[in-house]
């Protein structure tokens, strides 16, 4: 692998671009000021080359090259870890790992397997990995590996596991993720034996849009609160966002303007978290669903 670009702030966060064999990649890490590195450091790594998916508000499924080996994935996450921490010791609180740059995870079979290798690869006690998938149909068996490395290797809340839905309306979330995926019924029931005391909640993505509606009262009647949160984001200023007229109804400046949807939504039991990051990284380009290379 060869970094050929970066982006950004190292004090805010920072976008890498790639080449590897097969393609060019981006990896970003983040922290989260005020607060220092030693709290929390973020890096977000990519499980493919593009993304085949094409979610309408994501510039990375332009096209998509193939998927990465465990070898370039593990790759991206040397390169920022050996930038700082050149001992690998990483003596951070919260040190997140997330499989969300670029790429579906629950696509790469060897997601798993870098899950496997980190804990022995660093001195991280505060390791976190996060996998987020938008849950295509036929991945029980990535999801059920997943399963297995939890309990082994990430138990006692130090692993995360996040579906991204984005809309309860179940034609709109078509339009939105273009691919056949598992129900909400579906991933309720893995959600039931995923969970485990002691475990992180799994967590339900929404970007809040406006014309996407989200039910807190049907999500109640499906999930179960006591093993699902629920997580609210702003739409980034995306090229592909801009291309199909999407508009946020999170306003990133104004967190009140979803009060009444947080308020429905702890109403019907669920912890709703609402999820904004620091402003300069739409600038840096390195917020969920920015693509620096296009």
């Amino acid at each position: 692998m060869r970094v050929i670009e970066r982006h950004g702030d190292g004090r805010i966060a920072t976008v890498y671009v790639a080449e590897t064999g097969g393609g060019r990649i981006e990896f970003a890490e983040s922290v989260q000021p005020p607060a220092p590195l030693s709290d929390k450091w973020v890096l977000i790594i990519s499980c493919m080359i593009g993304c085949p998916v094409r979610c309408l508000m994501c510039d990375a499924g332009r096209r998509c090259a193939g998927l990465l080996t465990k070898e370039q994935m593990l790759e991206q996450i040397d390169y920022m870890v050996l930038t700082r921490f050149p001992d690998r010791c990483v003596p951070v609180k919260k040190f997140k790992v997330q499989f969300t740059r670029m790429g579906e995870p629950a696509f790469n079979p060897a997601v798993p397997d870098v899950l496997e290798e980190l804990p022995a690869k660093y001195r991280a006690p505060g390791l976190i990995p996060s996998v987020s998938t938008v849950a295509p149909m036929h991945c029980q068996k990535f999801l059920a590996r997943l399963a297995d490395t939890k309990r082994r290797l990430y138990s006692g809340g130090r692993f995360q596991l996040q579906f991204s839905i984005h809309t309860t309306d179940v034609s709109r979330r078509d339009e939105l993720i273009p691919i056949r995926k598992l129900s909400f019924a579906e991933i309720a029931e893995f959600g039931g034996r995923f969970f485990e005391p002691g475990d992180r909640k799994i967590t339900l993505n929404f970007v809040v849009m406006n014309g996407y509606p989200i039910d807190p009262s049907l999500l109640r009647r499906i999930f179960d609160p006591s093993r699902f949160l629920i997580k609210l984001t702003p739409l980034n200023p995306t090229r592909a966002a801009g291309k199909n007229a999407l508009s946020t109804a999170l306003d990133p400046n104004d967190e009140t303007s979803v009060t009444e949807l947080v308020s429905n939504m702890r109403s019907c039991g669920f912890e709703t978290l609402v999820s904004i990051g620091a402003l300069e990284e739409n600038a840096i380009g390195s917020n969920c669903g920015q693509y620096v290379s296009a």
